[in-house]
């Protein structure tokens, strides 16, 4: 048992030190493929100042998703209008897509209670 821990603890050392060296040359990497996105100084002002920045260019598109919101919303309910002119797979591809949502709903709850299916915590 002692030297299965021993090589346990070898094997982890010697991982750790693979991840280490391997994480360092993915992150320089990654840094140096996206050197354009680096601000420079990265202060903490400018980081506040692009926060900003963002959120308002975030808050500036909504008007923009609300009426493409509508737009599709009006499409839906046409569609719905002329439900009867639906052709099979339409209504199959519909079909589908609202079993597959449910599914990840389902799922979804299923992860939050700790994968249990009754939501009792042993």
């Amino acid at each position: 048992m002692a030297a299965r821990l021993q090589m346990l603890k070898t094997k982890a050392a010697e991982l750790s030190r693979l991840v280490a060296k391997k994480g360092c040359e993915h992150y320089k990497e990654t840094l140096e493929k996206n050197k354009k996105y680096v601000v420079d100084p990265p202060t903490v002002e400018k980081c506040q100042e692009l926060s900003k920045q963002l959120f308002y260019t975030r808050m500036a598109s909504l008007p923009g998703r609300y009426d493409a919101f509508w737009k599709e919303l009006d499409g839906v309910k046409n569609v719905w209008k002329n439900r009867h002119e639906l052709k099979v797979e339409d209504a199959g591809i519909a079909a589908l897509f609202g079993i597959e949502l449910y599914a990840w709903f389902c799922v979804g709850e299923i992860m939050g209670r700790g994968f249990t299916l009754t939501g009792y915590y042993p």
